[in-house]
């Protein structure tokens, strides 16, 4: 399980380092085979899934009915824009330049542990989540009910 937030620096070839703290368990659950793609909820980041994870994610998605514009749009960003990567012999996986470009990251980015999957947000959008507050309406969502913090 993937858990914790980096400050990372892409190189010039656009390029992510997996910090060290990750690289043994990345090697463990997926022996480097990560896939990069689109973030469907949130502009401003990538999903990055080791490869057995990203494979059940993506069977799920393509099961969806693509005659509704949101399960397309699923398909679109998630299964249409995957890339799969093989860390190389410095742990560094590339990221494409249309994926940089459409998330805003140019060199410096965060990656965050987010359980089964890392997420690379830009250093705008990253501080711009961290900023959002949750409102009354949303502690009384179903979702949170019980949940102690």
């Amino acid at each position: 399980m993937f858990q914790g937030e980096t400050a990372i620096t892409l190189d010039e070839k656009g390029r992510l380092t997996i910090p060290t703290c990750f690289r043994e368990q990345v090697e463990q659950v997926c022996g480097g085979h990560l896939v990069v793609t689109y973030n469907p909820f949130e502009s401003g980041s990538l999903y990055i899934y080791p490869q057995p994870v990203w494979e059940g994610v993506r069977d799920k998605v393509n099961a969806l009915p693509s005659t509704k514009s949101s399960a397309r749009l699923m398909q679109f960003k998630l299964v249409g824009s995957a890339s799969l990567q093989v860390l190389d012999g410095s742990a560094r996986i590339s990221i494409s330049a249309s994926q940089r470009k459409a998330v805003r990251i140019e060199r410096r980015a965060i990656l965050i542990g987010m359980g089964n999957k890392f997420e690379l947000w830009s250093e705008e959008a990253h501080a711009a989540q961290i900023a959002r507050t949750l409102s009354d309406e949303d502690m009384d969502s179903d979702l949170l009910e019980g949940l102690s913090l």
